[in-house]
C-alpha cells in the first residue's frame, strides 16, 4: 500500500513539474470587423465581406497597413487601396497562385529580374488598345488545373564561365506588330 501511495505521489509531483505539456495556448486574436476602429474600417474597406474569414496573423498585418496608411502620400495610398480592391477580387487559388508567383519573383536573381522589368516597361509603352487586347488574350487561356502558376521570371540557366550566353537566356524580347 506504501508503494502503491509513493508511486501516486511521485506521478503526481511529476505532472507538477512539468505545467508547460498541458498548458494551453490561446490562440492568435485580432479583431473582427465589427472590433475595428471606423478609421480601419474606412480603410480596409475592400476587405470588409471576408475580413472575419481571415487567418488572424494575416488581419494583423493588414492591420499593420492601415497603421501606416496616413503616413503615405496620396500615390501611395491609392496603389494600397487599388490592391486590396483587386486582392479582395481574387478567389482563394488565384491568391494562391499570385502568392508563389511573389515567392519566384523574390528567388529570381538579379540578371531574372532585370528582364522581367524590360518585359514590364515595354508592357506599359505599349498603347492602351494593345494592352487591353492582350488583358483579353490572357483573360481567355485557362487557368492551370494542377495548382502551379507560370511563373512570371524565365528560368534562365547560369551562363557558362566562357561568357557566351546560354541559349535558353532572352537576348530580346518580340516586339508588337503595332510598334
Amino acid at each position: 500500500m506504501a508503494r502503491a501511495l509513493l508511486a501516486l505521489v511521485a506521478v503526481t509531483f511529476g505532472l507538477l513539474l512539468q505545467p508547460s505539456a498541458f498548458a494551453v495556448v490561446p490562440p492568435l486574436t485580432q479583431p473582427s470587423w465589427v472590433e475595428l476602429t471606423p478609421q480601419q474600417k474606412k480603410i480596409l474597406t475592400p476587405l470588409a465581406g471576408e475580413w472575419d474569414k481571415l487567418e488572424p496573423w494575416r488581419r494583423k498585418k493588414w492591420i499593420g497597413i492601415a497603421q501606416r496608411y496616413h503616413a503615405m502620400n496620396p500615390e501611395e495610398q491609392d496603389r494600397v487601396q487599388r490592391r486590396m480592391q483587386d486582392w479582395a477580387k481574387l478567389t482563394p487559388d488565384q491568391r494562391k497562385d499570385v502568392r508563389e508567383q511573389y515567392k519566384d519573383v523574390r528567388k529570381a536573381t538579379p540578371e531574372q529580374k532585370e528582364v522581367l522589368k524590360k518585359k514590364w516597361q515595354e508592357y506599359k509603352d505599349l498603347p492602351e488598345d494593345e494592352r487591353k487586347r492582350l488583358k483579353a488574350q490572357a483573360a481567355t487561356k485557362p487557368v492551370p488545373k494542377s495548382g502551379a502558376a507560370k511563373p512570371l521570371v524565365p528560368i534562365v540557366p547560369p551562363r557558362p564561365a566562357t561568357g557566351t550566353p546560354s541559349p535558353a537566356s532572352p537576348t530580346s524580347v518580340p516586339k508588337s506588330p503595332a510598334q
